[in-house]
């Protein structure tokens, strides 16, 4: 069965996730991997929203962090700081995903400007909740898409940290998460082998070339590389007629 490279994506990052976990999501690709992975193998997962849902367990993919559909369910609905304060800085929160407009060999991510920051090309949206979660989740999750102007091998502007610039910089700063875990494209899986991003596996019909040639570095790669396992018929059957069939997401 064909596939786009979002569901690719998507099937990846649900897959990751653990029946029971917490885990702090945001609006995209991500929601829809937590709601994929409820309906199928974790159905226990407690999803926490940076609007102040928790535990939210909507009926239909929501829109917005301010969805009415994130309350309807939910185990508790409390402010943008309780959330923040009571369950991410208190370290009640396992799983963390994030995306970024540029990601580093180390796991670092851009959100706030592309070029120099008094006078940028683009001004994105800034850290949001992003900072945080990627200091105090006990891992996270990373989705984008690949490409070598995403995967630069300097960012422009260090919004939220990973392994910063690795040799164990992260722990000698004190920072409590456990920092990124997983970086899922839609050509490929980098895991993290002596904090640096190293490749592990190829989606179905990517080269290694392909990688090389939408990285801004020549990546780490594994001994043995592997193929990413694509979606089931019944990931797809979930993505396309239940979660997504307005395709906003895929």
């Amino acid at each position: 069965m064909e596939t786009t490279r979002n569901e690719m994506m998507v099937c990846q990052a649900a897959r990751q996730l653990v029946d029971g976990e917490t885990v702090f999501v945001g609006i995209g690709l991500p929601n829809l991997a937590c709601n994929l992975a409820r309906r199928l193998h974790a159905p226990s997962l407690v999803l926490i929203y940076e609007s102040g849902t928790i535990g939210s367990a909507p009926r239909r993919v929501p829109v917005s962090i301010g969805d009415p559909a994130l309350v309807e369910g939910a185990l508790g609905v409390c402010s943008m700081a309780d959330v923040f304060s009571n369950y991410l800085q208190a370290g009640r929160v396992g799983v963390g995903f994030l995306q970024g407009s540029q990601i580093d060999r180390f796991g670092n991510l851009n959100t706030t400007v592309i070029g120099d920051y008094a006078r940028p090309a683009v001004r994105l949206p800034g850290s949001g909740g992003a900072c945080e979660i990627a200091l105090h989740a006990r891992r996270v999750l990373i989705v984008a898409r690949q490409s070598r102007r995403a995967f630069p091998e300097r960012l422009d502007f260090l919004t939220s940290a990973g392994f910063l610039g690795g040799g164990g910089e992260r722990r000698r700063l004190g920072m409590p998460g456990g920092g990124p875990a997983m970086v899922i494209t839609d050509l490929a899986c980098f895991e993290f082998e002596e904090e640096e991003m190293t490749l592990k596996s190829l989606h179905p019909g990517v080269t290694e070339e392909q990688v090389r040639e939408n990285l801004g570095w020549a990546p780490r790669v594994a001994p043995r590389l592997a193929v990413t396992e694509p979606p089931s018929a019944e990931e797809l059957r979930l993505l396309r007629e239940e979660l997504d069939p307005k395709r906003l997401y895929r």
